[in-house]
């Protein structure tokens, strides 16, 4: 049995979407998850299981839809999927130097060409950009909150109609790590 990583998107920001992490814990474990436990109130899950990181979050946005009655889409990593993201961070210099400027966007699906192309010209010459695999590194020195490029991975479908897309700044990524007990490689 292995660890699990639940990243929830949009959850208890601001007044929309909020669930206790508690009864999220408890509706989990109901439902057959081991060891569920959160980080920060903002939709980070660690849970053992057997389960394939797919049937995870299908499972997991089915139990939010039919507990708490809201759509919330679910992007899943398994620990080592999740030191793998860490080790190969391109940046790893501005990671440390302000790790909560410094996001990783979890994608559940595969960007088309076009659209990296598309959020690659969007980055200002302070900004970093780096989409590998189902991971988007982004630097952003003078905040997300009017930056273009920021607006983009987080816009619902910004890298694709098929694709779904959370945050985590990089401090919140390496507790994560660490909490799930994996090791970078």
């Amino acid at each position: 049995m292995g660890t699990t990583i639940v990243l929830l998107r949009g959850i208890n920001v601001g007044q929309s979407n909020r669930i206790a992490m508690p009864a999220l814990r408890d509706a989990l474990a109901l439902d057959g998850f081991d060891h569920v436990r959160s980080y920060v109130q903002s939709g980070n899950i660690l849970l053992d299981t057997q389960l394939s990181a797919q049937e995870v979050a299908d499972r997991v946005q089915r139990l939010i839809g039919e507990r708490f009655g809201l759509s919330i889409p679910a992007v899943t990593r398994s620990g080592e999927e999740l030191a793998r993201i860490v080790a190969a961070n391109p940046f790893p210099e501005l990671a440390q130097a302000e790790p909560r400027r410094f996001q990783v966007s979890f994608l559940r699906g595969e960007p088309a060409v076009e659209s990296v192309r598309a959020l690659e010209a969007l980055a200002t010459p302070e900004e970093r950009v780096a989409v590998l695999g189902q991971a988007v590194y982004a630097w952003h020195p003078d905040g997300i909150a009017r930056s273009r490029l920021w607006a983009q991975i987080g816009a619902r479908g910004g890298l694709g109609p098929e694709v779904s897309a959370t945050s985590r700044n990089w401090a919140t990524v390496t507790a994560l790590l660490e909490l799930a007990g994996s090791a970078v490689h």
